[in-house]
């Protein structure tokens, strides 16, 4: 089938500034092209020519300046004066662009993959929400969490639901353990920032309070491990070294912890893996409905015990005894609680993160999310 994703406004494809959605894309591409003939519709940048073809795959890309609809135009535009005719556009979390597109491709299949709650009524008219249902035959979640706040809102969506879990690169995330270059990397960063005989507690993802990195910080006090120090990688956005309020107030409470917390700043997407190498545990601390964060998946390949707060769709990644669920995210000293029993029995820790590497290692895979996508683009209604 000739098939094209689009992808959204924001950040571009392939993921040379990040971006979960735009590294999803990257990690199964080359996989799906090997099924069928694909073009990805995405966002201008000025590292990325307008249009190039990879591994078989043709990219396009057009203006958004962020916007949604500026891109939204531009997409339609695309669609109007395409030779292609696709049997399938598959959309990524962006349901408002189905109507557009459907005008655009009145006889192509429409399926949509959610990574986020954008069916909310904040979001969406319940009238233009009941249209997307209508035109859309498949609707891919990441977490079962975003299906069932779909189906709260849109009750018809139920059967077209099919939960994905996402994926990681095994080889660029690996276990210290069990990775020379892992090891490389870890022995590296840890010697440079002079904490190579430190207990890591590691955080990345944006440094936003809804990602709640100030909670972690306050816990510090209650660590009972001297020989510990926290980690925060990350921006206040992807490409973005700039420091926000936010920022800086964390920062402010950084310098007055007991124990040394270390902020990087914003760390390039293709360089983040040397930091969970050089972790011995990673905590991600999300406050809001979480849809499932894709750093557990990282995590995990790594070999790093996690954890990670009971909201959204996060609780569905611990299983097997590779994480710890906190129960009440905004409360310090749960996580304090849990810091001090890892870190007081690290054989155990590692124990776990390997668990979570052997399960990374059987579900989360780009090969298995490739083979899951082409499965529903192959399923006719």
């Amino acid at each position: 089938m000739n098939i094209l994703m689009i992808c959204t406004e924001k950040l571009p494809v392939p993921n040379i500034r990040g971006g979960a959605i735009q590294t999803y894309i990257s990690g199964v591409d080359t996989l799906l092209s090997q099924h069928h003939k694909l073009t990805i519709l995405g966002r201008t940048d000025p590292d990325l020519p307008l249009e190039n073809m990879a591994n078989g795959i043709r990219y396009v890309r057009v203006d958004s300046d962020g916007l949604l609809d500026v891109y939204t135009r531009g997409v339609v535009e695309f669609l109007q004066h395409s030779r292609a005719q696709y049997d399938i556009i598959h959309i990524f979390n962006r349901p408002k662009l189905v109507l557009p597109v459907r005008r655009a491709a009145p006889s192509s299949r429409i399926m949509l993959s959610m990574h986020n709650d954008m069916f909310n009524p904040e979001k969406i008219s319940q009238a233009e929400g009941n249209a997307v249902m209508e035109q859309t035959e498949r609707i891919i979640t990441i977490s079962n969490y975003i299906g069932r706040r779909i189906c709260d809102f849109f009750p018809q969506a139920a059967g077209k639901l099919r939960t994905i879990y996402s994926g990681v690169d095994l080889s660029r995330f690996a276990p210290w353990t069990e990775s020379k270059s892992a090891r490389q990397s870890r022995d590296s960063i840890r010697a440079q920032y002079n904490i190579a005989s430190k207990k890591v507690i590691l955080f990345v993802g944006r440094l936003s309070r809804n990602k709640g990195p100030h909670v972690l910080v306050r816990a510090m006090s209650e660590l009972r491990h001297p020989d510990a120090v926290l980690v925060i990688v990350g921006g206040a956005w992807f490409s973005d070294n700039s420091i926000s309020d936010y920022m800086a107030y964390v920062r402010a409470m950084a310098n007055r912890a007991p124990i040394p917390v270390i902020t990087t700043g914003y760390v390039q997407a293709h360089e983040v893996h040397h930091w969970f190498c050089a972790g011995d545990i990673f905590v991600c601390t999300s406050i809001w409905q979480e849809p499932l964060a894709r750093v557990h998946y990282e995590a995990m390949a790594a070999g790093l015990p996690f954890l990670t707060t009971a909201r959204g769709g996060n609780p569905e990644i611990v299983t097997g005894n590779n994480g710890i669920l906190i129960n009440d995210p905004e409360n310090p000293s749960e996580y304090a609680k849990r810091l001090n029993e890892l870190l007081s029995n690290l054989k155990l820790a590692r124990q776990m993160g390997l668990n979570g590497r052997r399960i990374a290692e059987l579900n989360f895979t780009w090969p298995r999310v490739a083979n899951d996508i082409v499965a529903v683009w192959e399923q006719r209604a």
